[in-house]
């Protein structure tokens, strides 16, 4: 049997970047009832724990790899200073051709976003094997967990938005596909699991991290997007398995797996106190940038009744806050390449 390529080790890894997909589809099976009284009744703090704690400070993880990092910064300057000034550019551009059009592209860049990081992490434990059939089935298993699951949701009606209601509108001229998809989709998992089940016995070869990011990925798409129809389902499925993952990532590797010389002053948040401030700080720049949404734009969970903006405003307002969250998107394209392909 081949040594297991983790990222870190067997426990850390099953805990932070493997496991989350299991233990929350689990949760939604054995409680369906009371995750539906938290979504009637208890909104607002899912919505702060799992937006704003999970996913919006997931995003600012991505400061621990770069602007940070002064060496790092100094060394790919223009790509740091450049991806956020693009980023606002072409969201006052697409902005001018109305809100809808503007969050169904920024819905599209996020979804992009969602399917390279599955396929990233299955590269990234997949780095010690060869290239060839093996390779090329896991890639298109990964690439079908996560599309298939995303055409579904286009041509049928879900009770969940990525960003705003109608994102995927603009869709609804293209024919159904959804037969024609649906034969591909198990094609492509049955011929995964026989050309794993093949390894295993022919050649003793099975690695456990890279076939249970595809399976996780299977299972958290598939059930948070086709099976239940439940926002609060598919948030807790998409966000928990996106975000906590690349968290543990951003510290595993940039942090905890680097020496104090080169941490530098950053070297702090490796101890104990550490960890606690590393999360302090994401959880702060999280909440900070949502409570600007909330008072400037959305005014759903708070607001100021005194103070509220002008659509003529809200042109720029919401392109100027939308960038630290497509700086995230584009700059992920970057960052990790070395470590994917």
């Amino acid at each position: 049997m081949m040594g297991q390529p983790w990222i870190h080790n067997a426990k850390t890894d099953w805990r932070f970047i493997l496991s989350p997909p299991f233990l929350v589809l689990t949760v939604v099976i054995l409680f369906q009832s009371q995750i539906q009284n938290l979504e009637n009744h208890y909104s607002f703090y899912t919505w702060l724990i799992l937006i704003v704690f999970v996913d919006v400070a997931h995003v600012y993880s991505t400061l621990f790899k770069t602007y940070f990092i002064k060496d790092e910064f100094q060394k790919r300057k223009l790509l740091y200073l450049g991806i956020p000034a693009i980023s606002l550019i072409l969201g006052l551009i697409f902005y001018q051709f109305g809100s809808l059009f503007f969050w169904s592209g920024l819905a599209l860049v996020a979804v992009f976003h969602f399917v390279r990081q599955q396929y990233g992490f299955m590269r990234l434990y997949a780095r010690f094997e060869a290239k060839g059939f093996s390779k090329f089935w896991d890639g298109l298993a990964i690439y079908s967990a996560t599309i298939f699951p995303m055409l579904y949701w286009i041509k049928t009606p879900r009770a969940f938005n990525w960003f705003v209601e109608n994102e995927f509108s603009w869709t609804s001229s293209i024919p159904n596909y959804l037969p024609a998809i649906t034969v591909i989709y198990f094609v492509i998992l049955a011929i995964w699991i026989l050309k794993t089940i093949y390894l295993f016995i022919n050649e003793k070869s099975y690695n456990i991290p890279k076939n249970a990011i595809i399976a996780g990925t299977y299972m958290s798409w598939y059930f948070g997007i086709v099976y239940f129809n439940n926002d609060l389902i598919f948030t807790l499925l998409n966000v928990i398995s996106h975000g906590i993952p690349y968290i543990a990532l951003i510290y595993i590797r940039e942090i905890e797996q680097k020496d104090d010389l080169s941490l530098k002053k950053l070297s702090i948040f490796k101890t104990s106190f550490g960890i606690f401030l590393f999360v302090l700080i994401l959880l702060g720049f999280a909440f900070f940038e949502e409570m600007m949404w909330e008072i400037l734009v959305w005014r759903e969970h708070f607001s100021i009744e005194s103070f509220e903006v002008s659509i003529t405003w809200q042109q720029f307002l919401v392109p100027l806050l939308v960038v630290p969250q497509l700086t995230h998107y584009l700059l992920d394209g970057f960052i990790w390449r070395n470590q994917k392909e």
